[in-house]
C-alpha cells in the first residue's frame, strides 16, 4: 500500500490560528482536521509536510515523519480539504486540482520526494480538475462549520443512555457518555440537530444546550450558560455564558458572562469575565477582517464574523472585542475601551497603549495556566513561541 501523506501547501492564510500548529491540526469541527481526513480515509497518514515553523511542535505529538523524503508511493492529500465526502480516484501519477491548487496526488517514489520539498507536482503529472473544498482563511471554517459538524456528530457512534436529571427535548439524538456529570436543571435541546458529551464532562446546574453542538472530554459547561447551536467545545474547557456557531480549540476558558459568536479561538485562552465579541456590525454589511497587522484588510463573504484568537491570549474583565477581530498568539488585553481590531503576537494592551510582552514574563505566565491542568509546556512549543518573539520585536 501506498504512504498517505497530508500536507499543509501554505497556500492558505490563517492568522493567529496556525502561529502555533499547521492547518492539518486545527480543529475545524468536532475534531480536527487530520482526525476527518483518517477518518473519512479509513486509515492513518504515513507522514506529513508542513511549513518549517510548524514542523517542531508537529514532530513533538506524532509518532511518523515530518519534512522527510518519500521512500515509497504516495498519495499526498491536502491538510487544507474540509475532509467531507471522497476523494477521487486517482490514477499513478495523476493529480486533483481544486484551481490551481493541489487537492490529492498520487505519485511515484520520484515524484513523491519532489513533492515533499516543495508541494509543486512535477510537470508530467497529470491535472484533473474538481469541485471540492480547501480551507483558505479562517472564515472559511466557521462558513462550513454547519455540515462539517452534522457529519462528525453522525460519526461520533456513541450510545444513548438515560440524561437524567436533564431535560430533553427534540427529536434529533443526544449521545452523552456515561461518565459525564449531569446536574439538575441541564435542558438539552435537540429540536435543530444532534448533542455530543463526550468523556469526563461536566453539566453544571442550569446549563442549557442547543444542537448541533459537541462538547469535548473532560470540559465542564458551568451554571447558566447558554452554548447555541453549531458550538464546538474542545477538551478540558471550561465555557459559560453564551456561545454560538464558534470553534474552541481545546484548554480554554470562558466561564463567565460574556458572548462569544462566531469566533475561533485557540488553545490555552482565557476570556476575562464580562469579555464580548461582537459578530455583527451595525450596519448589518459584510465584514471584512486583517488577519495580522501587516496583511490587507479581506472581505469574507460573511455577515456574521466574530474574533480570531490565538493560543495563549488573555483579555482582562469587560474586554470589548469588534466584529472581525484578530489577535495574535500570547497577547494580553486590559484595556477599558475596545481592543484593537488587529493585534500581532505577544503585544500587551492596557489603556496606556500598547507594548511588546516580554516573552519571560508571558512563558511564566503560560505555565501557571497550564499546571492548573496539570500540563507542561512542550519544549517545543516553548521553541516555537520564542520564534514568535523574535520575529514580533
Amino acid at each position: 500500500m501506498s504512504d498517505l501523506l497530508i500536507f499543509d501547501d501554505g497556500e492558505g492564510q490563517f492568522g493567529p490560528l496556525t502561529e502555533m500548529r499547521s492547518v492539518v491540526s486545527l480543529r475545524t469541527g468536532a475534531v480536527t482536521t487530520l482526525e476527518r481526513i483518517e477518518r473519512t480515509l479509513g486509515r492513518f497518514a504515513s507522514g506529513f509536510i508542513v511549513p518549517d515553523s510548524a514542523a517542531g511542535p508537529l514532530r513533538a505529538r506524532v509518532s511518523v515523519r515530518v519534512n522527510e523524503p518519500a521512500s515509497k508511493p504516495a498519495l499526498c492529500v491536502s491538510g487544507r480539504w474540509w475532509g467531507v465526502g471522497e476523494l477521487p480516484d486517482l490514477s499513478v501519477s495523476q493529480a486533483a486540482m481544486v484551481g490551481d491548487a493541489v487537492l490529492a496526488a498520487k505519485l511515484l517514489p520520484a515524484d513523491a520526494d519532489t513533492f515533499t520539498q516543495s508541494c509543486k507536482l512535477p510537470e508530467h503529472v497529470e491535472r484533473v480538475s474538481v469541485e471540492d473544498t480547501l480551507y483558505c482563511r479562517p472564515w472559511d471554517i466557521l462558513t462550513h462549520l454547519p455540515e462539517v459538524l452534522a457529519v462528525d456528530l453522525a460519526c461520533a457512534g456513541l450510545p444513548s443512555p438515560s440524561v437524567e436529571p436533564a431535560t430533553l427535548v427534540g427529536e434529533h439524538p443526544a449521545h452523552i457518555d456515561e461518565s459525564v456529570s449531569v446536574f439538575p436543571g441541564v435542558v438539552l435541546d435537540t429540536t435543530g440537530g444532534a448533542i455530543v458529551v463526550e468523556a469526563g464532562a461536566t453539566l453544571r446546574p442550569h446549563a442549557v444546550l442547543c444542537g448541533p453542538c459537541w462538547i469535548g472530554r473532560d470540559s465542564t459547561v458551568v451554571d447558566g450558560a447558554l452554548i447555541r447551536a453549531n458550538a464546538v467545545i474542545g477538551p478540558s474547557c471550561k465555557v459559560g455564558g453564551e456561545i454560538g456557531a464558534s470553534i474552541l480549540q481545546g484548554w480554554s476558558n470562558k466561564a463567565h458572562s460574556g458572548y462569544l459568536g462566531d469566533s475561533i479561538l485557540g488553545q490555552w485562552v482565557n476570556l476575562g469575565a464580562g469579555t464580548n465579541s461582537s459578530n455583527l456590525l451595525n450596519t448589518y454589511s459584510e465584514t471584512s477582517v486583517r488577519l495580522t497587522p501587516k496583511s490587507s484588510r479581506e472581505r469574507t463573504g460573511r455577515n456574521f464574523c466574530g474574533a480570531i484568537i490565538g493560543d495563549h491570549v488573555k483579555t482582562a474583565i469587560g474586554t470589548m472585542l469588534m466584529t472581525g477581530t484578530s489577535v495574535g498568539t500570547g497577547s494580553m488585553i486590559a484595556c477599558s475601551s475596545h481592543a484593537p481590531s488587529t493585534l500581532g503576537p505577544l503585544r500587551w494592551v492596557t489603556d496606556a497603549g500598547e507594548k511588546p510582552y516580554r516573552i519571560e514574563r508571558f512563558l511564566s505566565t503560560a505555565r501557571a495556566m497550564m499546571a492548573r491542568r496539570d500540563r507542561e509546556l512542550e519544549p517545543a512549543d516553548e521553541a516555537r513561541l520564542r520564534e514568535i518573539s523574535e520575529s514580533a520585536t
